[in-house]
């Protein structure tokens, strides 16, 4: 090992020796341990040495990780460092090893299936697999183990792991050789060993095959042989009711295209309703596992063959009946999740007018399930009615229990959707009626005795509460004067009071005769000391103000002494949700009163702004600090009067007075990013609100943003900057020529900074501003085009692109392929922006962008390729392909080239000659000619060959080699 000065000495006992010190607590020889053994999995050593452990080390550890490495290698390195002479030899050694650990370790013995199931893909000359490993391994019962764990794997590499070398035709022909010509053998050998004794027939390891083995062998097959009894027999066994119940669904899953399966549906059927007795079993057992593994086949089977049950409700009710049996016996909420799915899709065909009758049928199983949803929706009891933590300290489980019910909440609307919300409501109303008689008098101020059953159906209105229409006048004016009784020294209750109110605030604006009371009960919850409840009220505040801004209009002065009062109280998400609220409220005043309004509501936030920057000496004060100018964000978002053009506008009025307080704030913490972003956010909004209003403020802000930028390096200031551009660019009407033209040298000079920064840093460095950047820069490419393209600026601002595509950040990518999909369209006849803007200088532009791209298309499509090959994230590929198919749409014979010689550029050993030349050649026959559908199937084929490429290859070894990036530099 390296630590003995035996560099590369892969012998047994060094790497032995490297696994014991992976093992110590030395965390240097750790390190030099690992970066050993990883040296060794990549050389030629590790073949024979793997094998070696194999065959002699008794330590597990040992043993596994010399399969692993071996399976490593078979996967990556057969074609580069074993012959095709060899391969036979490797062959009977894996075979050997195998019958080695036959009895186990089963962890070894399947990495060694695993290493044979690879070979054999890719060993193109052995085509008798199966009967070579059967005859290899014999026909004692540790062999049974073996083949079936070989039997198992073998499908599973085959159509998921795909990293081998091989062609997409070879590996469809070797495809079809493994699995498709095998499969009547594998279901006779396993009819075969489920028949041979008691224990094979509920063998686990005989359901997984089966499982693995359904997506090639026919359904029918299986549901008509005796493997289907072994399955339903599997599942009243404890040790194989899991991996039965498993194979099951697979089975059921298997026929859900039903039109094809109509007869193995019909045998299947009562085969699963012979298990519903189970259920009551299972449940009263309290076997959690096994209640689960039969609710998941109920589940399978409803999920599968929904459309057949809406189209034959009465002969599959006995299926949906044992799912809502499922549910009802779920008492400790384990299952039922599994049917949600279910209720989900045959609500979808339900709903539909073509499925009434089957709806008119199935409507008592939804009701019935509203039923079972209102009760399992219940916190659970406690013997104390003040007890609140009713989870025992236990946080996890009680946010479990939150995010579940808010599932069982959307399986409610869907039994709303079947029933009528009004119907579904009823119950609702019924189940408060039943509380109240029950035990509304027994309520006294210190406690609230079975809450629970009160507030259930409190959250089960709350998730209903989209579905609900506006004009409803029969059973929401019956439930909301309850409602506003509801006991306040209850937590849970006030809370659940509250989050009604503020969901069904749409309603209450059509109804302003229940305004009052709710929005005093919500006002009056801002008093309580609980952060939930303040929450709960700030958020339905919220809703208030926004949906029935007209009605509390009157209130706007009443409302601003409220909100002065309980702001510095409430958390700071709520703090934002009511200046939100009040916002929105003060924007549909009367235009004459928007400036004293802003003034009477900002200045005092405007004041505590100053308080707070005087005071931010750390990072959480300086955090305060942001927070708070977001609260001014709110005004600038939601009071913007319509005025016509050159009134002057009192919004605008009243910011002018607030823009030097931000500079200054800005000026102070230009080194705090999130201060930056604020500031940055709220100047954005503004100029979106506002408009050309704005023009008399731009020169201070763009004088801002160009400053911050230079002196912050942030992307915010480029965020904002975009918004300028955008709004005051050349087409838009009442902006002066003057205006815009200044607003595209201040862009430049944006754009130049940025550019010297990107030549000082790597992109590595960079990933917001470069997202920020071409962001802008898409603008600006849309809105002056004539300007940019001719521009000095355009050639660098396109390289540095390119460099940012060496990123492995999608953001960031992403921007900068948008950009260069746009700017490759002013190289055709279909501009990103309008041709009639362009005018004559089409043509002129037109041949500035081929010009480019003749001078450095070649790296585009390297960098590209490099990208879609090995580094780009997933949602970036279809950009990526994108941009080569532009490329070849303007210069195909251009782009052809640089492909090849790309391809030529990648790490040895990864593509083949034969590989290569069958791409380029297919991509020069789909260029010929001018029909766009065949350049369209050039992208195809480059997506598919990036793909299977990057399936083979995650990444190189040994860096990019050639596809490095080129640095970006920039002499501006």
């Amino acid at each position: 090992m390296a630590s003995n000065g035996v560099v590369g000495d892969f012998s047994v006992p060094h790497i032995l020796e490297a696994m014991l010190t992976m093992r110590s607590g030395d965390n240097t020889k750790k390190k030099i341990a690992m970066d050993f053994l990883g040296k060794f999995q990549k050389s030629n050593d590790a073949w024979t040495a793997t094998i070696a452990i194999l065959q002699s080390s008794t330590d597990a550890e040992a043993q596994l990780f010399a399969a692993t490495t071996l399976k490593g290698k078979i996967t990556y390195d057969l074609t580069t460092q074993i012959s095709e002479s060899d391969l036979p030899a490797l062959r009977s050694q894996l075979l050997a090893l195998l019958k080695k650990f036959a009895p186990g370790p089963k962890p070894v013995r399947v990495q060694l299936c695993v290493c044979l199931a690879i070979l054999a893909i890719q060993m193109l000359s052995w085509k008798d697999v199966l009967p070579t490993v059967v005859s290899a391994l014999g026909n004692d019962v540790a062999s049974h183990a073996c083949i079936l764990d070989f039997l198992k794997v073998l499908p599973e590499e085959v159509t998921e792991g795909r990293k081998i070398t091989l062609s997409e035709e070879d590996l469809t022909q070797r495809t079809t050789e493994l699995l498709a010509d095998n499969a009547s053998q594998v279901v006779q050998l396993l009819m075969n060993y489920a028949q041979s004794s008691p224990a094979a027939a509920t063998n686990p390891q005989l359901f997984e095959c089966i499982s693995s083995w359904l997506r090639e062998v026919p359904v029918a097959v299986v549901v008509n042989s005796p493997l289907l009894n072994a399955v339903i027999n599997g599942l009243s066994d404890d040790k194989s009711i899991l991996a039965a119940a498993e194979c099951l669904g697979i089975i059921c899953r298997e026929t859900k295209d039903v039109d094809d399966n109509i007869a193995t549906i019909q045998t299947l059927l009562p085969r699963i309703l012979e298990l519903r007795p189970r259920i009551q079993a299972l449940a009263d057992e309290e076997d959690i596992d096994g209640f689960k593994a039969i609710t998941r086949v109920f589940a399978d089977a409803g999920d599968s063959w929904v459309l057949i049950i809406a189209r034959e409700p009465q002969h599959f009710r006995p299926l949906v009946d044992a799912l809502l049996e499922c549910c009802a016996r779920d008492k400790e909420r384990d299952v039922i999740h599994y049917t949600f799915s279910f209720w989900y899709e045959l609500k979808q065909y339900l709903t539909l007018e073509h499925y009434i009758e089957a709806r008119l049928q199935l409507v008592e199983v939804f009701s019935r399930l509203v039923d079972i949803l209102l009760k399992h929706l219940e916190y659970p009891s406690s013997d104390d009615p003040n007890e609140l933590d009713l989870f025992d300290g236990d946080r996890e489980q009680e946010e479990k229990f939150r995010e579940f019910r808010h599932l069982m909440g959307d399986t409610l609307k869907d039994a709303c959707e079947v029933m009528g919300v009004s119907e579904c409501l009823s119950k609702v109303l019924e189940n408060i009626k039943v509380w109240r008689e029950k035990y509304a008098s027994q309520a006294t101020s210190q406690a609230v005795p079975h809450w629970q059953e009160l507030e259930a159906p409190l959250f089960a209105m709350r998730a209903m509460g989209r579905m609900v229409e506006t004009t409803d006048s029969t059973i929401l004016p019956q439930i909301m004067p309850l409602l506003v009784q509801i006991p306040v020294n209850n937590e849970k209750l006030r809370f659940a009071a509250i989050m009604v109110f503020g969901r069904y605030t749409e309603w209450t604006a059509v109804h302003p005769d229940f305004l009052e009371a709710q929005f005093s009960y919500i006002v009056a919850s801002f008093q309580t000391e609980s952060l939930e409840i303040l929450r709960a009220a700030a958020q339905a505040f919220k809703y208030f103000c926004v949906d029935c801004k007209h009605l509390l209009g009157s209130q706007v002065v009443e409302l601003q002494a409220f909100y002065d009062q309980i702001l510095d109280k409430l958390p700071d998400p709520s703090k934002e949700e009511i200046t939100e609220g009040v916002a929105t409220v003060v924007g549909v005043q009367k235009t004459e009163h928007l400036y004293s309004l802003l003034k009477l509501y900002c200045d005092p936030l405007v004041n505590r702004l100053m308080v707070k920057a005087d005071a931010a000496r750390d990072d959480k004060a300086k955090l305060g600090l942001a927070d708070h100018v977001n609260l001014l964000t709110h005004f600038a978002q939601h009071v913007v009067p319509y005025l016509s053009p050159g009134v002057d506008n009192p919004a605008v009025k009243y910011w002018q007075e607030v823009i030097p307080v931000l500079s200054k704030i800005l000026d102070t913490f230009i080194d705090f990013i999130p201060i930056c972003e604020r500031v940055c956010r709220c100047w954005r909004f503004m100029i979106i609100s506002y408009r050309t209003a704005m023009t008399p403020l731009l020169g201070p802000l763009a004088n801002k943003l160009a400053d911050g930028f230079a002196k912050s390096k942030q992307g915010c200031f480029l965020w904002a900057t975009s918004a300028i551009l955008r709004e005051f660019s050349e087409d838009r009407e009442h902006v002066d020529d003057g205006t815009a033209e200044n607003i595209y040298i201040f862009f430049e000079a944006q754009a130049t900074s940025v550019l010297r920064i990107m030549s000082d840093l790597p992109p590595i460095d960079l990933p917001d501003v470069i997202e920020d950047f071409y962001r802008l820069l898409i603008d600006a490419l849309l809105y002056y085009p004539h300007k940019l393209i001719p521009s000095p600026l355009f050639t660098p601002i396109f390289m540095a692109a390119i460099s940012s595509l060496a990123l492995e950040k999608q953001e960031p990518v992403s921007a900068a392929l948008h950009y260069i999909r746009d700017l490759l369209t002013y190289g055709g006849t279909n501009p990103a922006g309008s041709a009639d803007q362009l005018g004559a200088s089409t043509v002129h532009l037109r041949q500035i962008v081929k010009q480019l791209l003749l001078d450095h298309g070649e790296a585009l499509v390297k960098q590209t390729m490099a990208g879609m090959m090995i580094t780009f994230p997933r949602d970036c590929f279809p950009d990526g392909s994108g941009v080569l198919l532009g490329m070849f749409e303007l210069l195909p014979e251009e782009t052809t080239i640089w492909l090849d010689r790309t391809i030529r550029m990648l790490p040895a050993g990864t593509v083949t000659p034969v590989e290569a030349n069958r791409l380029l050649t297919k991509i020069r026959e789909k260029i010929q000619g001018s029909d766009l559908t065949n350049l369209r199937q050039v992208r195809v084929l480059l997506q598919d060959f990036t793909n299977t490429y990057r399936r083979r290859y995650i990444a190189p070894r040994d860096g990019l080699g050639q596809l490095e990036a080129t640095r970006f530099h920039f002499e501006g």
